[in-house]
Parts: C-alpha cells; sequence; structure tokens
C-alpha cells in the first residue's frame, strides 16, 4: 500500500520505518524541516535502538521518505495515519490542536479527490476525541461524511521506548477501532502477520485500551516505589521482597513495572494520568487512587532529593537525564524535575548524558528543555570523567551501562545515589563504595 503518517516523533517515525520494511511505500509528514531532512538523508531525529540503520536502509531502498507538505502526502495515499502528539495542558487536559490542525489538512486534500482514502487515528486519545474532534473536522474541511467520502478507524500503538521495534513487531494486541468495516478490513490486512491477538472494538473501548494498559504501568510503578520506601525503612532490602512478589504470576500479573526504583515519566504515564484524572472531575467519579499515583510519584521525587541533601553537599553530577536509558527523550523526566529543584536550592549540577545531545534536540524535546531547564547547555558534561572531577554526590538518574564505571574503574570516594536499579539490581558491596540506593 501507499502509506503516510503524520507526525514523525516516536510514534510516527518508528510506525513509518517498519510499515516501509514490511514492503510499504511510505511518505513521513512533519512541519520542523529538520526531521524531514533527516530521514531523507537516512538519519534519525530521535535515539531508539536500530531505528536510524532501518531509516537508512528503506531510504536506500527507496521505500520510505519524508515531506512537509501534506498535501502532497494525503493525495497519494491509500491509508493515513495520525501519529501527532496529545501533550497535556496546564490543567491535565489533552492538548487536540495537532490532531484538530492534521485533521484539517488531509480534508483540505480528501476535498480535492475522490480516491478511497482510510485515515487512522494512532496518536493516543480519550474516548470521544475521535467522534467530536477527528471525524468533525476531517468532514468540514473535506465537505464529504465519514463512510462515503473517505473511511476513518482507531489504531493505538504499544511501543515502549527504547524497545519500540521490537514491539512493533511482537506486539502484546493489535486493536482496531471499528468506524466502518472497509477500513478495519483494510487494517487487519496491514497487521495481519504480526504475531498477535487482533481485536475489532467500538471506538470507545478501542480508546481506552491505551489508557487502561498505561495508568495500570502508573500505579504499578507508584505501589513498587512506596513498598520500596518502607522496606528501606525497615532495614530490608525491597528488592528482594519484590523479587518474591513478582513470582506469583497468577495474582500479580506481569512483573515489568513492578521493580522499585526512580519515578515514572515519559510521554505517556503522566500525560494520560491527568486526562483520566481531568475528566473524571469533570465528570463528578471519584478515581482517588489514580490522582494518588500522581502524588505518590511527585512524593518519589521529592524523597531523592531529600536524600541528596541529607549529605550536606553541594556540587552534584547527575548520569543520565532522560526518562530511561537509551532514549533521548526528556518529555516529564523525572530526572529533569529533580535537577530544576536541585537548583533551586542552590545545588551546584552537572550533568552527562550522551543520548542527549544538544545539536539533536528538536520538536516538543527543545521546547520542553527551553521551558523547564533553560541553562542546561551550561550544566552538561562532555564525558563521564569531566562531570565525576565536579562532583562530590553522584546521582545515577539512569541505567547506562557506562555509568556502572563509577561503581568500579571510576570509583574514587563520591557519594553515590543510585535512582535506577544499575547492574540490574546486582548487590552493591557498601564497604567498597559509598553507595545508597532510592529503595534499597
Amino acid at each position: 500500500m501507499k502509506i503516510s503518517v503524520f507526525g514523525l516523533g516516536y510514534v510516527g517515525c518508528v510506525s513509518a520505518a517498519c510499515f516501509a520494511e514490511m514492503g510499504h511505500e511510505v511518505l513521513g509528514v512533519d512541519i520542523n524541516n529538520n526531521k524531514v531532512n533527516m530521514i531523507n538523508n537516512g538519519q534519525s531525529p530521535i535515539i531508539e535502538n536500530g531505528l536510524e540503520e532501518l531509516i537508512l536502509q528503506q531510504t536506500h531502498a527507496g521505500r520510505l521518505h519524508a515531506t512537509t507538505d501534506a498535501m502532497k502526502a494525503a493525495l497519494q495515499s491509500d491509508l493515513i495515519f495520525i501519529c501527532v502528539g496529545t501533550p497535556s495542558n496546564g490543567n491535565g487536559s489533552l492538548h487536540l490542536g495537532y490532531v484538530d490542525r492534521v485533521c484539517g489538512e488531509i480534508g483540505n486534500a480528501l476535498r480535492t479527490t475522490d480516491r478511497p482514502i482510510t485515515i487512522a487515528l494512532r496518536s493516543t486519545a480519550l474516548p470521544g476525541v475521535a467522534e467530536e474532534v477527528a471525524i468533525p473536522r476531517l468532514e468540514a474541511s473535506s465537505g464529504k461524511r465519514l463512510g462515503e467520502g473517505f473511511g476513518f478507524a482507531l489504531n493505538p500503538e504499544f511501543l515502549r521506548e527504547g524497545t519500540s521495534l521490537y514491539d512493533f513487531y511482537h506486539p502484546p494486541k493489535t486493536i482496531i477501532g471499528v468506524f466502518d468495516k472497509a477500513s478495519a478490513d483494510l487494517l487487519a490486512s496491514l497487521y495481519a502477520e504480526l504475531p498477535a491477538p487482533l481485536f475489532r472494538l467500538q471506538p470507545g473501548e478501542a480508546a481506552m485500551i491505551k489508557y487502561a494498559d498505561n495508568s495500570f504501568h502508573a500505579v504499578k510503578v507508584a505501589f513498587a516505589n512506596e513498598i520500596g520506601r518502607l522496606c528501606k525503612n525497615f532495614h530490608v532490602d525491597s528488592r528482594v521482597v519484590m523479587d518474591v512478589f513478582i513470582k506469583d504470576v497468577k495474582l500479580n500479573l506481569s512483573p515489568y513495572y513492578l521493580k522499585p526504583g526512580f519515578a515514572f515519566g515519559g510521554s505517556c504515564l503522566p500525560k494520560d494520568l491527568r486526562a483520566l484524572a481531568h475528566h473524571a472531575r469533570q465528570s463528578d467519579v471519584s478515581v482517588p487512587l489514580l490522582e494518588a499515583a500522581m502524588d505518590s510519584n511527585a512524593e518519589h521525587i521529592r524523597y531523592a532529593l531529600q536524600m541528596v541533601r541529607a549529605n550536606g553537599r553541594k556540587r552534584i553530577g547527575v548520569l543520565g537525564l532522560s526518562f530511561k536509558h537509551g532514549t533521548d527523550d526528556l518529555r516529564e523526566s523525572p530526572v529533569v524535575t529533580l535537577v530544576e529543584q536541585l537548583l533551586g536550592k542552590g545545588y551546584d549540577v552537572r550533568i552527562f548524558d550522551r543520548n542527549v545531545s544538544l545539536a539533536r534536540l528538536m520538536g516538543a524535546n527543545k521546547e520542553y528543555i527551553e521551558r523547564e531547564v533553560p541553562h542546561i547547555a551550561r550544566l552538561m558534561c562532555g564525558s563521564l570523567e569531566e562531570l565525576l572531577k565536579h562532583a562530590d554526590i553522584v546521582v545515577i538518574g539512569n541505567s547506562a551501562e557506562e555509568h556502572e564505571a563509577v561503581l568500579g574503574d571510576l570509583r574514587n570516594g563520591h557519594k553515590i545515589i543510585d535512582l535506577s536499579g544499575l547492574k540490574n539490581g546486582e548487590r552493591v558491596n557498601v564497604k567498597e563504595v559509598n553507595y545508597e540506593g532510592i529503595c534499597w
């Protein structure tokens, strides 16, 4: 098929490259010229394991291109994926401006053609957004009605940053929110080779699946971290407790998020929790656990700040700024929040994260850093050694393998505060290293 992908963030870049590898002709669309040029030059605009090699392979094969011309992309497509961001507004509600704008652009193209085109909303959005925002905008801009001039479906993604290529080809499930049978059949044929159960659902159910998933993941993280703080207070190793806890696969479900560590962050869990909580407040539906998960998460960051302040030293080195190792995504990274709080308390902070290169920061990432830590350039170090020369306390923000050097070859008396569970939970000899974990 001829496929266009509107929005070249994490979901859009990965989806476009993988659809191309499946043999389809794919055109990525974005308003950011830098992203478009990078893809056309065989480069990845984001840090994601294996993605740059895949983009290079597919651009050389002639199956993957990118453009800023929305009209051109829409008119040559059989299937259009909307993968633009749906970030949080200040009150926690979803910002749907990008979805509305893209639907307007696609609708303008539909007005000029009689070719049947299917649009799939892959962006994470609450139940009702398709019916109240996306489809009305498409109809108003095109002058056509859903099912007559175009098809529409929901197709939420389940990609984890850092493992998204694997997740694309090995999804836990494939969800299609059905508005018309022809569009659902088209998407089902697209994913027919993937080893996952496929569910055709009502649109509201399809949209809610992603929120149910991410809310539960967020609750699991907060639960494990609260248990971790309690265990530490009792001088109990929370990792042993939770290692045994997760062995009960009959009742305790998945072990993936049930590992004590630092706060959750990124572009999904906080945003989706806020959206549900905001909608619940508007509807007078009480969801105290979901709201408490955000409070618990904020408390976990405050607890990390207390751990640093308890040492009485002012020169702090932070290893890993992104919310998760193997990615450059800084949006809602709890480590960024911690750095903000340290700076506000007068600490002298330096940061090292190999994946966060200021020259590559763009789009939502660039806007986030300029808003949250505008003087980030002054804080970044070019090497791990440079950071260690500055710091008395080293805070390990994520579990990149290179950070293990501070526990081995490069240890020299620093106080080490581990927020990440470095070395995959292996025990550290505290007699040899001045080491403290956030929950152990």
